[in-house]
């Protein structure tokens, strides 16, 4: 059981990870183009995790990104240029996202970056996009620091904190939960979602009765931590981090025994979630920024819904959705100014308000003074091996 069980956890990894090794030494090699109005090229760069532990992530990135390059240059592409996208691998590590997002701010012919996932890469290469003046347009970081302090540093869904608080409202008024423990990658996300969703129960009054933090990557066994929480009887248990280890922890509670619900952030919300956790993860509710289902988004989310799994043979998730969003609102921009840095960045400063929005198949994208985006978090539950919208929805104010 244990080894089937690895070998569900390698290849998740290891479809990104031969994909990757054939496109990363090609990242940052080749003739200049994007920037130069002469070629008949323009090049944007994407920064993700195309391999390590969230190389799921990066393979349903790179798959939206790829449909929208595709659609749009069987169009035409931009300006009567083809279009041409960059990957670069940020393995999602802050040090390798440092060198991915210099390599990219530092190539004139890259007009802007779509990127980065997680939210320690973002943060760690959002000064150095800053520098060099380049868009940083993330379709996956929801730290609540990722945009501010930066003009150059735009998303395309809510931050943690919008998150937390309607993860705590959820399980209080809708779900009546009264106490609940947490278990938090201790990172930027991680760290950032339990801190919001913490500040907003003690408000509401839900009784927060065990946090413990975990690493990502270094922690296996989570048998103490699980015995301890089941011993203080919780009516739920939230897991503020990524897929692998938000599938060991369930796996492990159910094979004890225990029947507790579990909630996820959206960092939990992917595929890989599904093959490594298979039958333990059957009820798991997840909070989401998206979900690519018949029922939500319209006839615009069913159309990229079908165009995806006519290209690949499989269904989308939210972050492959977000990451088609955020290359079509580019090249909306660029349609519309250009491929001058400036221009682009200021382009995406002015969609500021409702009526100017980007209409994409997640819905309505406009931005703060901050770079940040308001949008709704709806909330998925695991039936029959599938992400489905939960019964419940919270309550969006």
């Amino acid at each position: 059981m244990e080894v089937r069980e690895d070998m569900k956890r390698r290849s998740v990894i290891g479809r990104a990870a031969i994909w990757a090794a054939g496109v990363v030494a090609a990242t940052f090699i080749g003739v200049g183009c994007g920037g130069d109005a002469s070629s008949n090229v323009i090049r944007v760069g994407v920064a993700g995790p195309f391999t390590g532990s969230a190389a799921a992530f990066g393979e349903q990135i790179r798959m939206g990104a790829d449909l929208a390059l595709t659609q749009r240059n069987e169009r035409g592409g931009l300006q009567g240029r083809t279009i041409e996208l960059a990957y670069g691998d940020d393995q999602g590590r802050d040090d390798q996202a440092s060198v991915v997002a210099a390599k990219f701010a530092n190539d004139p012919d890259v007009v802007a970056v779509i990127g980065h996932f997680n939210s320690i890469c973002s943060l760690a290469g959002k000064p150095i996009y800053a520098q060099a003046q380049v868009l940083q347009f993330s379709p996956g970081s929801t730290n609540v620091d990722v945009c501010r302090g930066s003009d150059w540093t735009f998303r395309n869904l809510y931050h943690d904190d919008y998150q937390g608080q309607s993860l705590a409202a959820y399980l209080h008024d809708t779900l009546d939960v009264g106490r609940v423990a947490i278990f938090y990658d201790n990172d930027d996300y991680g760290l950032g979602l339990k801190n919001s969703f913490v500040a907003a129960a003690e408000k509401l009054g839900l009784a927060v009765i065990g946090v413990e933090a975990y690493q990502r990557e270094a922690t296996l066994d989570f048998s103490a931590v699980i015995d301890k929480f089941d011993a203080l009887r919780p009516e739920m248990m939230f897991i503020s981090g990524l897929y692998n280890e938000a599938a060991s922890i369930v796996k492990q509670a159910r094979e004890k025994g225990i029947e507790t619900p579990f909630i996820g952030g959206d960092g939990a919300f992917s595929p890989a979630l599904l093959d490594i956790g298979g039958e333990a993860v059957e009820g798991m509710l997840i909070t989401t920024p998206f979900i690519v289902h018949p029922d939500i988004g319209g006839p615009a989310a069913q159309a990229f819904r079908e165009s995806f799994h006519a290209k690949y043979n499989r269904n989308p998730d939210t972050w492959a959705a977000l990451s088609y969003d955020a290359l079509n609102q580019l090249f909306a921009a660029i349609d519309a100014v250009g491929t001058d840095r400036t221009e682009i960045r200021d382009h995406f400063a002015r969609t500021n308000t409702p009526e100017r929005a980007y209409q994409g198949v997640t819905g309505a994208t406009y931005f703060d003074e901050h770079g940040d985006c308001l949008k709704p978090a709806y909330v998925a539950v695991v039936q029959d091996g599938e992400f489905v919208p939960a019964a419940k929805q919270i309550e969006t104010p």
